[in-house]
């Protein structure tokens, strides 16, 4: 008997519906392949669901997530909504609201350069001649973002603004269990990311990784303060394999990878919470690491990679089938490097085809 998988799809703003639809019809062509099935629930989310409710995360979309067995999530926002209160933003009230209520804490962000690709990268060809693969795991619900008191108030006459970083021992060591558990399933380095010489919560991070690296001694683990990462990232991609870190240098380090990785067009994201009782999934929401690119929306000209990407991932991480995950990702890395090329990766050289959004999600149903 096969088995039967729920799935909330929330397609979102922008570029969104269409990329959204070609990550379906290659997930279509795996259910089929590998003999399971997914039950969707679409629902709206971002600026359709305010233009539809006037909320950016209606209670049907919040109910849908809840009876799923992961989330398959778009990208929201626009130009069009940029002038509404912060808390009913697209982002701000869909996009955090969900990770909050859903306690995703661990998100998994790949910085990855394929070899036929590294002409779109902005560092030196001659330092990453095979590309490069990096996963990086970020603490996604504690930090400076979160902890209290956060505010602003007059001092002397003078306007004060303030927030504070605050980690619990609990939070660090979660975080790192599933970048320990990531980096045993790919080339066991891991490099955890501090501020250790100047940020109390920084000494107790590295002092908590140093005793939760005892749990895995097949893992080779390493520090760097974050500048020096940040550094190193540019310098030497090709060198890192997993890194950890907290919320706020995770934000802009993860950013920076997906620079230097050529596209966004190219990348999924995971957010996971806790693992699912008696079992080693997680339930997740699963997007392309991308805007919502309103300016070619509707022109079907959107790299839809990303999207399929986060299909594998969900398909991975809180579905239990990582045949079929593992086989689109093979199928991409073909498409690719068979010279079909959406107008973000293009570069108009001898061997390119270029294509649009569905032609690109065509190629890789046809390498599956």
């Amino acid at each position: 008997m096969s088995a039967t998988h729920r799935i909330a799809v929330l397609a979102g703003d922008g570029i969104g519906p269409e990329v959204m639809s070609e990550s379906l019809r290659v997930l279509d062509a795996v259910e089929r392949k590998f003999g399971f099935t997914t039950e969707r629930d679409s629902q709206l989310v971002g600026g359709a669901a305010i233009d539809a409710t006037g909320h950016p995360l209606p209670p049907e979309t919040v109910k849908a997530c809840e009876n799923a067995d992961g989330i398959l999530f778009g990208s929201v926002g626009g130009p069009k909504w940029e002038s509404l209160p912060p808390e009913i933003q697209p982002e701000r009230g869909a996009l955090l609201p969900l990770r909050k209520h859903f306690g995703l804490f661990a998100n998994l962000r790949p910085g990855v350069c394929l070899p036929s690709l590294t002409h779109a990268s902005p560092v030196k060809n001659e330092l990453i001649p095979d590309g490069f693969d990096v996963l990086c795991v970020r603490e996604l619900t504690g930090g400076v973002y979160f902890g209290r008191p956060k505010g602003r108030e007059e001092r002397d006459g003078e306007p004060v603004a303030f927030d504070t970083m605050v980690y619990r021992k609990s939070e660090i060591e979660r975080i790192l269990h599933v970048a320990f558990t990531a980096a045993m399933g790919r080339g066991r380095k891991l490099v955890s990311v501090d501020k250790a010489n100047v940020l109390a919560t920084s000494v107790l991070w590295r002092e908590t990784a140093v005793e939760v690296a005892r749990e895995y001694p097949e893992v080779e683990l390493s520090h760097l303060y974050v500048d020096n990462a940040a550094m190193q990232l540019v310098r030497r991609p090709g060198s890192f394999d997993v890194l950890v870190t907290e919320n706020l240098f995770g934000d802009i380090l993860s950013d920076e990878m997906a620079m230097i990785s050529g596209s966004l067009g190219m990348l999924p994201s995971a957010s996971l919470g806790a693992r699912k009782e008696g079992s080693d999934l997680y339930f997740g929401m699963y997007e392309p690491s991308g805007g919502s690119a309103p300016d070619i929306a509707g022109q079907g000209v959107a790299n839809p990679v990303a999207q399929i990407l986060s299909a594998a991932m969900l398909l991975r991480f809180s579905l239990g089938e990582p045949a079929a995950a593992g086989a689109i990702e093979a199928a991409v890395a073909r498409a690719i490097d068979d010279g079909f090329r959406t107008g973000d990766i293009a570069t108009g050289a001898d061997g390119e085809t270029r294509v649009g959004t569905r032609e690109m999600a065509d190629a890789v149903i046809e390498r599956l």
